[in-house]
């Protein structure tokens, strides 16, 4: 890492990156390894961005932003990733806390069994009873329609409506068919929480792998500097990346996006663990979301335990844009990066930056 005076010392730089996040870090790597000088910026004082993970004071290993599952299916980009990581499997299972006991999460036929107290022989009984549960819409307008033609009223109020809303703190209709579209319902009796290929976690956290890509000597990473403060000072030769927030770069001109921000309290536990598995949630009871034990995934052999409780709350720092149906202000931001990309060689890339939740695997 670099401070600010020796930053601006090194002006002469190809490539100027705003955020080391996931994509940043990705990116710097990729320059760098053609050649190009590259400097990143980054408002944290760490690297690795919401991926950051760290010792907690009782020395075990936390995700400090919220659990982040690696899974892909792209056998490339695990074999590029691999050059900075060892893994271990990703004991990714999750389940929903409804009337004081635990489901599997994503709903699958087990989960269907024990909701409906029926037994199914086979998936075509569980499909056959959705069908009689489902309220028909051709084309759902927003996320209550989507999961009501999906699963009915019943699962629809059990399993997401209240978790939307301490999520969003919007109601299902007000968002996008999207948001609840991401949730898959299986009939099968898979629990993990996704059915990728693979489901792994980088052996020694992700901030180890973040600094073994960025272990360049063409890279220079200067922490705790927001990009606005530089951005006129720091004048890249070929081009900027910019991860941060879409509308902070155009200083909110159009007003302020929607952002979801998340709090969280982590908790010591004097046992090994404490959960059944890695993520529970909590739909309808309790003020916070989700509890996350990231001990089940990370492996880490310690008598103690951190179990974290995330909150959804409106807040400065950006997490999840809001996808309501009807954003016309994004699409007023959109037009000026465009422009911003064609006469200024800026590129805005990245969840924040383009408004858009995007998956870790789409992320690298």
């Amino acid at each position: 890492m670099i401070d600010l005076e020796e930053g601006k010392k090194r002006m002469d730089i190809d490539i100027l990156i705003a955020g080391a996040g996931v994509v940043g870090c990705v990116a710097a790597e990729r320059a760098a390894s053609k050649g190009y000088k590259v400097l990143i910026v980054e408002k944290r004082n760490h690297i690795a961005g919401n991926c950051y993970d760290e010792f907690f004071n009782n020395g075990v290993l936390v995700h400090k932003y919220g659990p982040h599952y690696f899974r892909t299916n792209d056998e490339n980009l695990l074999s590029y990733l691999s050059r900075f990581t060892d893994w271990i499997p990703g004991n990714y299972i999750v389940k929903s806390f409804i009337g004081g006991r635990l489901y599997p999460f994503p709903i699958n036929l087990t989960t269907l069994e024990e909701f409906f107290h029926l037994p199914f022989l086979s998936p075509e009984d569980a499909k056959r009873l959705l069908s009689t549960k489902r309220i028909k819409y051709d084309v759902p307008k927003n996320s209550e329609e989507f999961v009501l033609s999906r699963v009915g009223d019943e699962l629809y109020r059990a399993f997401y409506l209240g978790y939307t809303l301490k999520q969003w703190e919007k109601h299902p209709k007000e968002l996008d068919a999207s948001v609840c579209g991401r949730i898959p319902v299986r009939f099968n009796r898979d629990e993990r929480y996704v059915d990728h290929k693979y489901q792994l976690m980088p052996k020694e956290g992700y901030t180890k792998m973040f600094e073994r890509i960025l272990e360049h000597n063409n890279i220079c990473v200067l922490t705790s500097t927001p990009y606005q403060k530089i951005k006129t000072t720091l004048r890249p030769k070929i081009a900027t990346v910019y991860c941060g927030p879409l509308d902070e770069y155009f200083d909110f001109c159009f007003g302020k996006l929607s952002w979801r921000s998340l709090r969280f309290e982590f908790k010591i536990e004097k046992q090994a663990l404490v959960q059944p598995c890695v993520q529970i949630n909590y739909p309808n009871d309790n003020s916070y979301t989700r509890t996350v034990e990231i001990k089940h995934v990370t492996r880490q052999i310690h008598p103690e335990t951190v179990v974290s409780y995330e909150y959804h709350v409106n807040g400065e720092e950006p997490y999840y844009p809001v996808p309501t149906s009807d954003n016309k202000i994004i699409r007023m931001y959109e037009n000026l990066a465009k422009k911003e990309t064609l006469q200024n060689r800026v590129y805005f890339a990245g969840r924040l930056a383009r408004y858009k939740y995007i998956n870790m695997d789409e992320a690298f």
